[in-house]
């Protein structure tokens, strides 16, 4: 097939490599004309995924129209602030038909929405997968077994993407509960970032399951109040999504978390991660979420007050240690 992935990182690289080594003709969209040329001429992203070399030729463009001319699937492998911008444009070069694929894993700051929904806004007819799961683009771009979900509400689409995306390294289930997959990719990435700060602050392995399983919790009730179905929550783009994104070092998430529990400004720390960390952003779009929906998320919001009004960690994590004691699982799960 002809397929066009939008976006240069490390992501995108893992997956432009592995699509065009499955055989299909891969045109791969680059802003940064300097990782155009890296590419073009060493074979490899040395910026973003070092030694990570293509093995079949694929077209490399810094022009965006000419990159999806003949598409019928793009990949989106862009930060979740640049998604609207990035559809917009694609909505005067591309048909009615053309697969959409994102990658990325946020919800928009300004509209509280999802991607799927953004893309439902600008490209209402086109069809639309979530890829998403436990997935570093480190490990994918070097063949390392790693297994994700395609969700769409219309399975036949998520089967195309399983069908033509799978490789013998690289498993995809499908799902169409697009909500549950969607939240449980943006939100882990605020336990990890939660993750990291315990880590920085030299808390242990206790405090860290703490969080992971508290934050589960917190990730299920969120998905439930948009409609997703719990058990999605258990699986990869939930459970499988949050242990490799808290546990990692390849996570961004869990090393901007790490830095800022040093004693490093978000501005410091995301310079030093060298690229996206999307659970920054997330923090503020769950906090507001959760006021919307009426949600009680204390590590999502104990996080909040750390990265938005200087809170300090010590003090975010002795609050959440002296709440009110309750019972550990809340009737919300019985209703």
């Amino acid at each position: 097939m002809n397929i066009t992935v939008a976006g240069g990182g490390s992501w995108g690289t893992a997956m432009a490599r592995l699509i065009s080594n499955k055989g299909h003709k891969v045109s791969f969209y680059i802003r940064n004309i300097e990782v155009c040329k890296d590419i073009e001429q060493n074979k490899e992203n040395s910026k973003y995924l070092p030694g990570a070399k293509f093995e079949k030729t694929i077209s490399i463009y810094n022009n965006l129209k000419d990159s999806v001319k003949g598409a019928e699937i793009i990949v989106l492998a862009v930060p979740t602030s640049a998604i609207r911008s990035l559809l917009i444009s694609l909505k005067n070069f591309i048909d009615k038909d053309v697969i959409i694929v994102n990658l990325s894993k946020g919800i928009e700051v300004d509209t509280l929405d999802r991607i799927s929904q953004v893309c439902k806004e600008i490209l209402p007819e086109n069809p639309f997968v979530a890829l998403s799961g436990p997935s570093h683009a480190e490990e994918v771009g070097f063949d390392i077994p790693t297994t994700v979900v395609a969700a769409s509400l219309d399975s036949h689409y998520a089967n195309i993407i399983q069908e033509e995306f799978s490789t013998d390294t690289f498993r995809i289930y499908t799902n169409t509960d697009l909500i549950g997959v969607e939240i449980g990719g943006a939100l882990k990435n605020i336990i990890a970032l939660a993750a990291g700060i315990s880590d920085g602050l030299g808390f242990g392995d206790n405090t860290k399951a703490a969080l992971m399983t508290r934050g589960m919790y917190e990730m299920s009730k969120m998905g439930l109040a948009l409609g997703a179905n719990p058990h999605t929550f258990n699986g990869l783009t939930g459970m499988g999504d949050l242990i490799v994104t808290c546990t990692s070092m390849h996570s961004r998430n869990r090393r901007a978390g790490i830095l800022i529990g040093q004693g490093k400004s978000i501005d410091q720390a995301i310079k030093e991660v060298g690229q996206v960390v999307e659970g920054i952003k997330t923090t503020k779009s769950c906090y507001e979420l959760a006021k919307k929906y009426q949600i009680e998320m204390p590590i999502s919001q104990s996080l909040y007050q750390v990265l938005y009004n200087n809170k300090d960690p010590k003090e975010a994590v002795n609050i959440l240690m002296t709440r009110k004691k309750k019972e550990e699982i809340e009737q919300i799960f019985f209703e």
